[in-house]
């Protein structure tokens, strides 16, 4: 679809909405100028806390659940990081897969591998804690990953937080959940599919034209280092939304190195002391996107990490058509966060 550039009256410029399409997916987005909000107004209610009275995390004894699968220590003999199985999984271990058809319909059993990254300190989230500590999160993933991609049952793995009571955490206690599960869902389908129609087109990866379009233009940029960008994407689904992509081309997050792992820390740590700051807390999903572990070449694909803050509530609209609405333009939500 070609897109021709048309001049705007001021007028034009402050009321009329703007319908952004991603690049990757083509999923289209709508940047609602006509309703714009100042970055300040996403502040209201940020602040509010979930309340736990007991927290399973700081007392193992109450967690009644399996014994960890891995254990990071601190030099003084305390551990300093746990991996260990969900005790409410939404996907339950088996070493068989049974499919049932109901007419014109299929089911398969909810089988794969559900746990749980918890760090030590109880009120330290990632803006708070050290750029190792974080460091230490992304590298227990990527060991459970290694352990986990090779079992039958597991074709996709994918590293998910949910912090703050808008985005569906139940308890304070930072920690990352992990799934390993026996299908590639839609979301990262589109996500492949459409970045192997660009390289098939394009002869280059999407990902990587993205990462020079931003750099070069600068004006969605959030923070950057040696080996990583994040940026408000062009067509951002809501207010505030960052992407962090490494600077060179990886399909594959299982394949980081040590001192990648240390610079991604870097960059993530960053972002989200800019949303504890310049966002007062606000809630937010995270989640890591990275190539399938089922055998197949994912050469066209990068990884990433989408971070969305919860800063509306999906209505009759984006339920309707599945397209969002962002209530500012991800230029002016990248200049906010930049704030010092």
């Amino acid at each position: 679809m070609n897109l021709k550039k048309t001049k705007k009256t001021n007028e034009e410029k402050d009321s009329v909405s703007e319908l952004r399409q991603d690049v990757v997916t083509g999923d289209w987005v709508v940047i609602a100028t006509g309703r714009a909000k100042r970055p300040e107004d996403y502040l209201e209610e940020n602040s509010k806390k979930l309340e736990t009275k007991i927290c399973p995390f700081c007392e193992p004894s109450i967690r009644e659940q399996e014994p960890d699968t891995l254990v990071y220590y601190k030099q003084n003999k305390e551990w300093s990081l746990k991996v260990f199985p969900n005790k409410y999984p939404a996907f339950a271990r088996s070493k068989r897969i049974k499919h049932r058809e109901e007419g014109i319909h299929f089911a398969m059993d909810g089988v794969g591998y559900h746990e749980l990254i918890v760090t030590r300190d109880h009120d330290r989230g990632v803006p708070l804690l050290m750029k190792e500590e974080v460091a230490e999160v992304l590298d227990a993933f990527k060991t459970r990953y290694l352990d986990l991609m090779n079992r039958k049952s597991v074709n996709y793995i994918m590293l998910i937080e949910n912090h703050g009571e808008k985005s569906g955490a139940s308890l304070v206690h930072p920690h990352w959940q992990m799934f390993a599960i026996p299908v590639v869902s839609p979301g990262i389908k589109l996500e492949l599919e459409g970045s192997k129609i660009y390289k098939k087109n394009k002869k280059s990866c999407v990902f990587c034209d993205m990462l020079k379009q931003e750099l070069s233009s600068g004006e969605r940029i959030v923070a950057q280092n040696e080996s990583f960008l994040a940026f408000t994407p062009f067509a951002s689904r809501a207010a505030f939304e960052v992407w962090i992509l490494p600077k060179k081309h990886q399909p594959y997050f299982e394949r980081i190195t040590e001192q990648e792992e240390f610079e991604a820390a870097e960059i993530l740590k960053n972002v989200l002391e800019k949303y504890n700051t310049n966002l007062k807390d606000v809630s937010y999903n995270m989640y890591l996107q990275t190539a399938p572990c089922d055998g197949k070449d994912y050469n066209f694909y990068h990884w990433h990490i989408e971070l969305i803050p919860k800063t509306s509530v999906w209505a009759g609209f984006e339920l309707g058509t599945g397209i969002e609405i962002s209530t500012i333009e991800p230029e002016k939500a990248a200049e906010f966060l930049r704030k010092e």
